[in-house]
């Protein structure tokens, strides 16, 4: 996909990023158990982990949930990769969907859904909002976790301050309902519908 229609996590994967998106460091900074206990996620949710990477968060979703979790990425590779841990682990409650910034779920049928750093790779981001927004149950919640752009890097990676991300996601209609930084570099904004 190019990014006029909405392009996340890349289709050349290298074995550096999938061991960073798998790695000790970032399960130190914030295990995906973590983001589970401070949400707001109930047992007999259907959850879809957008921009699924690994499986970091698909698959302790799916220990936690006795709902479906939808493992969306636009990577094959990366599905597979999802797939086999499932296996391995017997988890059989994921369901792995290829697909971008579009989501291929019916309408209101989700009850979360976790943008855990791919919402900044996204553009148009409102576009995508609006796609995560149509694919909630009322009340469902999108949680947003991204890295806080430092203020004095020469590095351009495109990243989306929280305040930013906040905006954006109150213009498209959410309402704010947690705000907290796990790490100095993270920020965690849940919203519901």
């Amino acid at each position: 996909m190019n990014s006029k229609h909405g392009n996340f996590h890349g289709t050349n994967h290298h074995k550096g990023k999938i061991s960073y998106l798998d790695s000790l460091e970032r399960r130190g900074e914030f295990a995906p158990e973590q983001l589970i206990g401070m949400s707001p996620i109930k047992e007999t949710d259907n959850i879809l982990d957008f921009g699924a990477g690994t499986g970091y968060f698909s698959l302790p979703l799916a220990k936690a949930v006795k709902g479906t979790v939808y493992a969306l990425d636009i990577d094959a590779n990366m599905l597979e990769l999802i797939n086999s841990k499932a296996s391995k682990e017997k988890i059989s409650n994921i369901v792995t969907i290829q697909g971008g910034a579009e989501i291929p779920v019916p309408n209101g049928s989700i009850d979360a859904v976790i943008a855990s750093l791919v919402l900044h790779e996204i553009q148009p981001l409102d576009a995508a909002i609006n796609q995560i927004k149509e694919a909630l149950k009322e009340e469902g919640y999108l949680i947003c976790v991204e890295l806080e752009p430092k203020r004095h890097s020469n590095r351009q990676a495109p990243r989306i301050t929280s305040a930013d991300m906040e905006r954006a996601l109150t213009t498209a209609g959410l309402r704010i309902t947690k705000k907290f930084f796990p790490t100095e570099k993270l920020y965690v904004l849940v919203a519901q519908k």
